[in-house]
């Protein structure tokens, strides 16, 4: 009688583990769609129009959406369907920027005062708690507004100002990574200071790095919104979804796709990420629901 073939029953890897996890996880996968479908949106969308964001139909001044336009448009003749496409494009480049750099910033800092410590470490988490304490909105309004509103201006602001809640929180970790034997073992070997902290304690915080890229993404479309809605952030003739809910507002009642379509892309943007961040949070920990389901069996 043959025998039965022997299951592979070898242990998951971390990174297979971790997607199995994450898939467990529908409202996640819905997120991930739906921010694919924005990005491929706001990268092709415009190959279905003839309209740019910047040309204006004087024959349809506020006309509701039909065939010719099919967001509509606004008082000026502008098409909300290419304005809609060029103003999410702005927005996802913009807080994709923002989010890369402020981890990026926070990872190497935060990582470096818990590793020097003694009075660097002081010297840092003061300069991190002063900035926290300043009442960044109105710098940020006020360079921006200074500076006619250039969104690459816009990135470098935010950047400067969105840094320190996350570095706080990497350094907080990172205190406990810095005592690791792998870390004394690398000082040993006489490995630069520099080394240890981008190839020994930053790659081990790589979970709480991804989930704060992607929380950040929120938070940074949230804030470009409402500066962009306030006036002080991306300034005409330019486009980004804070401006066209800015014009949107006055003409809520006569006109109302003018802030419905852009009002649209930010809460699936917003929300998709926000999913998207909850996914990675139970993925990447053991102790959750979802979490202790996806381990191995």
């Amino acid at each position: 009688m043959p025998l039965p073939a022997p299951t592979d029953r070898r242990p998951l890897g971390l990174g297979r583990l971790y997607l199995r996890r994450f898939l467990r996880n529908r409202l996640a996968v819905a997120g991930v769609v739906i921010f694919l479908l924005l990005v491929l949106f706001a990268a092709f969308g415009d190959l279905f129009t003839s309209y740019a964001y910047s040309d204006a139909d004087f024959t349809a001044l506020t006309q509701p959406p039909g065939a010719a336009h099919w967001f509509g448009t606004n008082q000026g003749g502008n098409d909300i369907y290419a304005s809609a496409v060029h103003g999410l494009r702005r927005s996802l480049v913009i807080a994709l920027s923002v989010s890369v750099l402020t981890v990026v910033v926070a990872a190497v800092v935060g990582s470096g005062a818990a590793y020097f410590g003694g009075r660097t470490e002081k010297a840092t988490l003061a300069v991190i708690h002063f900035l926290l304490i300043v009442p960044s909105f109105l710098i940020l309004a006020l360079v921006s507004h200074r500076l006619a509103g250039d969104w690459r201006v816009l990135i470098a602001v935010l950047t400067v100002f969105g840094w320190m809640s996350t570095a706080r929180v990497i350094w907080s970790v990172s205190t406990s990574l810095r005592e690791r034997d792998y870390v004394t073992a690398a000082e040993f070997m006489g490995v630069s200071p520099a080394r240890v902290i981008l190839r020994h304690i930053i790659p081990n915080l790589g979970s709480l790095l991804i989930l704060n890229l992607t929380l950040g993404v929120v938070a940074t479309v949230l804030s470009e919104t409402a500066l962009s809605f306030l006036g002080f952030g991306v300034q005409t003739p330019d486009v980004s979804l804070g401006t066209m809910l800015a014009d949107g507002a006055s003409t809520l009642t006569s006109a109302p796709w003018l802030f419905a379509f852009p009002a649209g892309l930010v809460v699936l943007l917003t929300v998709s990420m926000s999913f998207v961040g909850d996914g990675l949070r139970d993925a990447l920990d053991p102790t959750s629901a979802n979490g202790a389901a996806g381990g191995p069996r």
